[in-house]
């Protein structure tokens, strides 16, 4: 069953949350595969220009974060106060 995403966030609580996410069978996210030999460092500056780009489509600050070679973690902060001072025509898109 879904749930809608206030169900999870909760800004009078807090601002900052923690993410993180995994590659699952042997699956690499960046580095070298010792089993086949392909490198996926480059995926590395993909992921960091994807978080920045993000981070100003969707208010939220990024605190800290660790890319590794299978999995990720991030801290978000939620910028509440720069979502509130968008204008309308900002946040929808036709």
């Amino acid at each position: 069953m879904t749930r809608t995403r206030n169900c999870f966030i909760d800004l009078t609580s807090t601002s900052y949350y923690y993410v993180i996410n995994r590659c699952i069978r042997r699956s690499l996210l960046c580095g070298k595969d010792k089993y086949s030999g392909r490198n996926y460092e480059h995926r590395r500056q993909w992921i960091v220009n994807s978080l920045i780009c993000i981070s100003d489509i969707f208010s939220i600050d990024i605190a800290a974060y660790a890319i590794m070679s299978n999995r990720y973690h991030i801290v978000l902060h939620v910028d509440k106060d720069r979502g509130d001072d968008w204008m309308m025509d900002e946040v929808i898109v036709s």
